[in-house]
C-alpha cells in the first residue's frame, strides 16, 4: 500500500514542491509554500479525475452551433447586472469579501427570490441551520418555505444532497469551510480548496447547476487560498465598502458571461441590501453654496456610467518633504499628475502638501481621472470654486495633452441627465450631435483646459 507523504504546495499558482523554500519555484513568489499531505492513491480515486463531459470527436469550430445561454435572474436587479443579466446553468461564482460586509445576506436574499420560479439549496458550513433561520426572518423574507438549507461541510454529503434535490441553483457558504474525505488535510488548506472547488466545478458542469461560492479574503484584500480557485470559476465577484457606511459596492474581476468591471450598487437597511437605482446620487456631496477644491468627474464602470466627486486639498508645507496622498485614486498617478501641471502649466507644487480623495469610498482606477483630479487641485489652490454645472474626465499625458476617454457619450448623456450644464472633455470626445442641455468645452491641452477656467 502507497504511503502519503509531505508536499509543499504555492498558495498563490499552486505548484508543489517536495521542500519547503523561501520562493516558490514555479512563480518565483515569495513565502507562499504552505505544508500539506499527499494522500495514498486511493483504488477508486480516478473518478476525481474524470472529464467535465463526454468525450466528443474533433469539429470544425464553424460547425459548431452557437446558441445564446439562457439566463435565470436573481430578482435583485443591481445583482443580476454585476452578472451580467442573471445566473447561467452550469455556471460556478465566486463572490469574496471583509467579513460582516453582507455576502450571506445577499446571497440568502437571492435565494429566497429565485425559490419563486426554481428549486434551490443553501449549504452553510459557518453557520448552524438556526442562524440562517434566525438571519431570514430578520430580513423579513417571505418565501423561506421553498429555501432547502443544509449544515454540512463534508464535500460528499453535500454532492449527494445535490444529486437528491437536484436544485437550479446551489449556494456554498464558504468554500473554506469544505473538505473532501479524499485528502487528509485540514479544511481551508491549498489542497482542500482546490479540490472541492474542482469537485463543484465538475458537479455544475455535468449537472447544470448554477453553483455560487462564497471565499474568505485575506487581510489584504485577496481570496484566500490557491490563486488557482480563481481560474477555475467562471465568475469572480468582490464586495467592496466600508463597514462604517450603509453602502455596499459588488464588482465583477473575472465574468466569462458578462462585462468585466461591472458594478452594482447596494444599500445596507435593516431589511437587508437594497439596490440603488441612481448611484450617481450618492458620490456626489450636496454643498449649499460652491466650494473650492471639488470636482466632479464621469467616470465608466462596466457598462455603467457613474458620477463621482473628486475633492482636493492643497495647503502649505511644514516638512521638508510635502506630503502626496491620495484616497480611492491612484496614488503614483498623483505624483506625475503635478509634474506635468508644473512643467506644462507652470503651476508649482513642491511646497505644498496636496491631499486627493474620491466622495463615496469608490475605488478609480481608470486615467480619466487625470483631468478632474488637476482642476479640483487648481481650485484649491487659488481658493476659486469651479464653475457651478461642471464636469470633466479626461487622461492627461506626460507631454501635456488630453487624450479621450472611452464611451464618452455615454458619460455625458448621464451628466446631462442630472442636470450638470458643462463638460470639459478632451476634443476627440466631442459629440458630433449636441446634448440637449449640455455645453461642450472641447480641449486637447492642458493649458488650454486650465485657460477656460480664469
Amino acid at each position: 500500500m502507497a504511503k502519503s507523504r509531505t508536499l509543499f504546495v504555492c498558495s498563490e499558482c499552486g505548484g508543489t514542491s517536495l521542500k519547503w523554500q523561501g520562493k516558490c519555484p514555479h512563480c518565483n513568489a515569495w513565502n507562499t509554500l504552505d505544508e500539506t499531505i499527499e494522500p495514498a492513491a486511493a483504488a477508486g480515486g480516478a473518478h476525481r479525475y474524470a472529464p467535465l463531459a463526454a468525450s466528443a470527436p474533433v469539429r470544425s469550430l464553424a460547425d459548431i452551433e452557437a446558441r445564446e445561454t439562457p439566463r435565470q435572474p436573481t430578482g435583485l436587479d443591481e445583482f443580476d447586472r454585476v452578472l451580467g443579466g442573471g445566473l447561467v446553468p452550469g455556471a460556478v461564482v465566486l463572490i469574496g469579501g471583509d467579513p460582516g460586509i453582507g455576502k450571506s445576506t445577499l446571497l440568502l436574499q437571492a435565494l429566497a427570490s429565485l425559490s419563486e420560479a426554481v428549486p434551490v439549496l443553501y449549504v452553510t458550513g459557518e453557520e448552524s441551520a438556526e442562524q440562517v433561520a434566525l438571519r431570514a426572518r430578520r430580513l423579513g423574507l417571505a418565501t423561506t418555505d421553498k429555501v432547502d438549507l443544509l449544515a454540512e461541510i463534508r464535500l460528499d454529503a453535500i454532492q449527494a444532497a445535490v444529486a437528491e434535490r437536484k436544485p437550479a441553483v446551489a449556494v456554498i457558504d464558504s468554500i473554506q469551510t469544505l473538505y473532501s474525505g479524499e485528502l487528509t488535510a485540514a479544511p481551508g488548506s491549498v489542497s482542500q480548496v482546490r479540490e472541492c472547488a474542482a469537485q463543484l466545478t465538475r458537479l455544475a458542469k455535468q449537472t447544470g447547476i448554477a453553483i455560487v461560492m462564497i471565499g474568505h479574503v485575506t487581510k489584504d484584500g485577496a481570496l484566500a487560498g490557491p490563486r488557482v480557485l480563481e481560474h477555475i470559476v467562471d465568475t469572480v465577484l468582490y464586495f467592496e465598502g466600508d463597514t462604517h457606511s450603509s453602502f455596499r459596492l459588488v464588482r465583477a474581476f473575472k465574468n466569462r458571461f458578462g462585462a468585466v468591471n461591472e458594478l452594482g450598487v447596494f444599500a445596507m437597511t435593516d431589511r437587508g441590501l437594497r439596490g440603488v437605482a441612481n448611484p450617481s446620487a450618492l458620490f456626489l456631496s450636496q454643498h449649499p453654496q460652491q466650494v473650492a477644491g471639488s470636482c466632479v468627474m464621469a467616470t465608466q464602470e462596466g457598462t455603467r456610467p457613474l458620477l463621482v466627486e473628486v475633492q482636493a486639498l492643497v495647503d502649505a508645507s511644514h516638512a521638508p518633504n510635502p506630503r502626496r496622498l491620495s484616497v480611492g485614486l491612484e496614488g503614483n498617478r498623483l505624483a506625475m499628475l503635478l509634474a506635468v501641471l508644473h512643467r506644462h502649466a507652470g503651476v508649482s507644487t513642491y511646497d505644498q502638501d496636496v491631499f486627493v480623495n474620491a466622495v463615496g469610498g469608490v475605488r478609480i482606477t481608470e486615467p480619466a481621472a487625470d483631468l478632474p483630479v488637476l482642476l479640483a487641485i487648481m481650485s484649491s489652490l487659488r481658493d476659486k470654486p469651479l464653475p457651478r454645472g461642471l464636469v470633466a474626465f479626461g487622461e492627461v499625458g506626460l507631454a501635456g495633452e488630453i487624450r479621450p476617454a472611452p464611451r464618452g457619450q455615454e458619460r455625458l448623456r448621464e451628466a446631462a441627465k442630472l442636470g450638470f450644464s458643462t463638460a470639459l472633455v478632451p476634443k476627440a470626445n466631442a459629440p458630433r450631435q449636441a446634448i440637449e442641455g449640455l455645453e461642450i468645452w472641447a480641449v486637447d491641452r492642458l493649458d488650454a483646459a486650465l485657460e477656460k477656467l480664469r
